[in-house]
């Protein structure tokens, strides 16, 4: 009796347990563009950590001035997401991508040439709009290049880009140890060398088919394809999507309160060691990094996706109230409860992330999808802007405030999954479907 052939997708499973790097989609391109990711964010990492003391140390600025530099700058970069994704539908991807990495390394250098407020704000505003584009930019080519498996490309990419964050902070750290003002330059400088490494190993990369090319190939031939919804001609008109971008901006909230309100709490309101605070977002980047990828595959379709809102919404109620707990009185109670409340809001985090990618990439019409995924990091951006001015005014209200804070990302998370429900019981708009032909 003769063996039975096995499926290629068995092939290709036994093909990717011994050789693990081709389980990363994309192939050579996914997997050089995920080496552009780990060496971007290294860069920023080394200039993030003293962007602020540079302005204050090196260009002579007070603390209101740097305060409305950061404030026009993270308000004018908000526009970057939604410009990118234009051009990204009317022009080549990998060279807005190469553009975009130019324009940042230059505003950089910018700012060495001057300490004037204006012209340092000028530019602080020019580079932080390719700054928030990138994310937008990375996400479409991705999308495109990952296809089905963009779920498990975008878990990858997010641990690379943890891991870039942590090797230039701990650069950073090493070189303000120094306690020179030439420190500040040297970080900058190297940032704008790593701008320059990731736009050459850019263009080495391919450029994927775009999802409108694939679309009108995708029936399968001697019939029409199946019929799809129309959808608006653009996201500015669809109510849906511009409903859903907005839940999802409070829904990022996870990432503000991390990075700005558990330190400020640890400080503010709680009993806890100040120390605590490095402690808790090496805790978080951790997590990240080995629960990331794994957890992507319950994201594997948008409805699965959707049904990582309702664990989401209960991981966001459950650290919210830790950090209530947390000013109850007491160091050993303190630290516990923000241990909870930071492990709670990590894999809120990495959950968003997943649903969130997937959900705005399904949500996206081929025709496009550059325009809505950039109206869509209207989300972060806008959160990123108004967030930290929210979080705060959350912490001067007292402990009681988190709770109806979590209620809040409760009701915002369910709105979400009552908001996208009809859209994704119809054919996938951003994900053609392909046929395969046995010869």
């Amino acid at each position: 009796m003769s063996r039975p052939i096995p499926r290629p997708s068995t092939v290709r499973n036994r093909v990717n347990r011994i050789n693990p790097v081709n389980r990363i989609p994309g192939g050579r391109d996914g997997r050089r563009m995920l080496v552009v990711s780990i060496i971007d964010k290294t860069g920023t990492g080394l200039w993030a950590s003293c962007t602020v003391l540079y302005f204050t140390y090196v260009s002579g600025l007070g603390l209101g001035q740097v305060g409305l530099l950061m404030t026009v700058s993270g308000g004018v970069g908000i526009a970057g997401a939604p410009l990118a994704g234009r051009l990204a539908d009317r022009f080549p991807l990998v060279k807005i991508i190469v553009g975009a990495q130019l324009l940042r390394g230059a505003a950089l250098l910018l700012l060495l040439t001057t300490d004037n407020l204006l012209l340092l704000t000028l530019y602080s505003a020019l580079g932080a709009l390719p700054d928030r584009a990138g994310s937008v930019l990375i996400k479409l080519y991705a999308a495109r290049l990952a296809g089905p498996d963009r779920a498990r490309y975008q878990a990858i990419q997010r641990t690379t880009v943890n891991i870039g964050w942590s090797i230039g902070g701990l650069g950073a750290a090493a070189a303000l140890a120094t306690g020179s003002t030439r420190a500040y330059g040297l970080l900058l400088l190297a940032n704008v060398v790593t701008y320059l490494v990731i736009a050459a190993l850019t263009l080495r990369c391919a450029e994927p088919p775009a999802p409108s090319r694939v679309a009108a190939t995708s029936a399968e031939p001697g019939g029409p394809g199946d019929p799809a919804p129309t959808p608006p001609t653009s996201p500015w008109r669809d109510r849906t999507f511009l409903g859903y971008t907005a839940t999802d901006a409070v829904l990022f909230l996870d990432d503000t309160i991390l990075q700005v309100a558990v330190p400020l709490w640890i400080v503010h309101a709680t009993t806890a060691p100040i120390g605590l605070a490095p402690l808790l977002l090496v805790l978080n980047t951790v997590l990240v990094v080995l629960f990331q990828v794994p957890l992507a595959r319950f994201a594997t379709t948008t409805r699965a996706a959707r049904r990582l809102l309702v664990p989401l919404t209960g991981l966001f109620l459950v650290g919210t109230l830790a950090l209530a707990a947390s000013a109850g009185g007491g160091t050993t109670l303190a630290v516990a409860a923000l241990v909870v409340a930071v492990i709670a809001l990590t894999f809120a985090e990495i959950i968003h992330a997943t649903a969130s990618w997937e959900l705005s990439v399904a949500l996206a019409p081929a025709h496009a999808q550059g325009a809505y995924l950039g109206v869509h990091g209207l989300a972060q951006s806008t959160q990123r802007f108004a967030g930290p001015l929210l979080v705060t005014g959350v912490m001067s209200a007292g402990a009681l405030a988190w709770p109806l804070l979590g209620l809040g990302l409760v009701a915002a998370g369910a709105a979400q999954h009552r908001l996208v429900r009809d859209r994704l019981t119809k054919p996938s708009l951003s994900v053609p479907k392909v046929t395969v032909s046995e010869h």
